[in-house]
């Protein structure tokens, strides 16, 4: 299936400056073995959706790279909580991937697929356990979590550098996962 009309530059190919990689959209499923980053669409009730800042301004849906020797669910448990405060309570449900292609000569770090990799986002039911710790190693600094109704969290992450945590996010709203 291609892109759903209004969501074209979501699946177009494009340019990721600080992953010096092309990327391009899709609803394909992801080869396990290819996953290296995973973003998620947190709910901690119906219709309202997690939204993080880091100290750097940075406005994104909570999740990032897989350690070492963990799979999808462990990463998502980690990064929920290390960013978001939160725990799953369901099973994750990848809806959309960006397939990147590095145009570096060999992986920034051993154990990241090279040079294909998927980024992969996925909606799942949460709960707020606490405030997400401070001083993560590897982890960015948190100054906000916010719980808010989608359109309103659409709106909160358009006015990011990046626009693609809205734009997941309509997706989302769209596939009628929020």
């Amino acid at each position: 299936m291609g892109s759903p009309p209004g969501f074209e530059a979501l699946f177009a190919r494009s340019y990721v400056d600080y992953a010096n990689a092309d990327i391009v959209g899709t609803f394909d499923d992801p080869p396990s073995e290819l996953v290296h980053r995973i973003h998620l669409v947190a709910t901690p009730e119906p219709g309202i959706v997690t939204v993080c800042e880091s100290i750097e301004g940075w406005r994104f849906l909570p999740g990032g790279r897989l350690e070492p020797g963990e799979n999808l669910e462990s990463a998502a448990t980690r990064e929920l909580y290390e960013e978001a405060g939160s725990a799953p309570t369901g099973p994750l449900r990848i809806f959309f991937s960006h397939v990147a292609h590095s145009r570096n000569d060999a992986p920034y770090l051993v154990h990241v697929p090279h040079p294909i990799m998927w980024w992969v986002f996925a909606s799942v039911p949460t709960t707020v356990v606490a405030a997400p710790p401070k001083g993560v190693a590897g982890a960015e600094q948190i100054t906000a979590v916010r719980h808010l109704p989608v359109a309103a969290a659409i709106d909160w992450m358009a006015g990011s550098d990046d626009a693609t945590g809205a734009e997941v996010l309509r997706l989302a709203r769209h596939l009628d996962i929020v």
